[in-house]
């Protein structure tokens, strides 16, 4: 069986990010992150492993900004799922508007962050839908991302995804991509989240949230 998977990989190196933390004002700060894993009912897991971010800050040197350079891997063993492509609402009757998949056509599994200006974002925030103002925001080509936050904001950053389109292991790898908040002049704190979304007869949706953490 094949395995598939996906890489982002941000434009700077690592060593040209590690090299700025000697002689400066203001050293980065490297934060390891704890692994985590979740299934669902059907024998589907997905398992997030080596997350860490460095935090530096913003050239700009205003006060509103800061960087953070974004590592981790993605693993999900994928049990039952239809092949191929099956129709964005393709549920046990094959009624159109059952299962309530937001795929387009396939399973999928996606990862990301969630950010938040003067805004924790804690289990309890999470349960409620983050009730604060909520946006969205994907991974440039360059590998870098530039986020606009404003106090009590919260963004999901989509970083990468891959198709689904039959059982097996799949995984989503990312080392050192850029997320530069600007506008956010109090805390800012993120999060992981990765969805592995099954279609079809068994239907599932199933989320598991990395370590919150501050970006200074």
């Amino acid at each position: 069986m094949n395995i598939k998977g996906i890489a982002a990989t941000a434009a700077m190196t690592a060593a040209a990010v590690l090299g700025v933390a000697g002689g400066t004002a203001h050293a980065d700060t490297f934060v390891p992150l704890p692994a985590g894993e979740k299934a669902d009912p059907n024998g589907n897991k997905v398992v997030r492993v080596n997350e860490s971010a460095l935090i530096s800050p913003s050239m700009s040197a205003n006060g509103a900004g800061r960087v953070a350079w974004l590592s981790g891997q993605v693993h999900a063993d994928v049990a039952v799922t239809p092949e191929g492509e099956a129709g964005p609402w393709k549920g046990p009757t094959n009624s159109p508007g059952t299962n309530n998949s937001s795929t387009h056509g396939a399973s999928r599994l996606s990862t990301g962050y969630i950010v938040g200006c003067q805004v924790s974002i804690a289990e309890n925030a999470l349960s409620a839908g983050v009730s604060a103002s909520v946006s969205s925001s994907s991974l440039g080509g360059s590998g870098s991302l530039s986020i606009k936050l404003g106090p009590g904001e919260v963004k999901f950053v989509h970083i990468e995804g891959v198709d689904v389109t039959k059982p097996g292991p799949y995984w989503v790898d990312y080392k050192d991509v850029e997320m530069n908040i600007e506008g956010c002049a109090g805390y800012a704190q993120a999060r992981s989240y990765t969805v592995l979304e099954i279609i079809g007869d068994h239907y599932s949706k199933t989320t598991l949230y990395g370590a919150p953490f501050s970006i200074g």
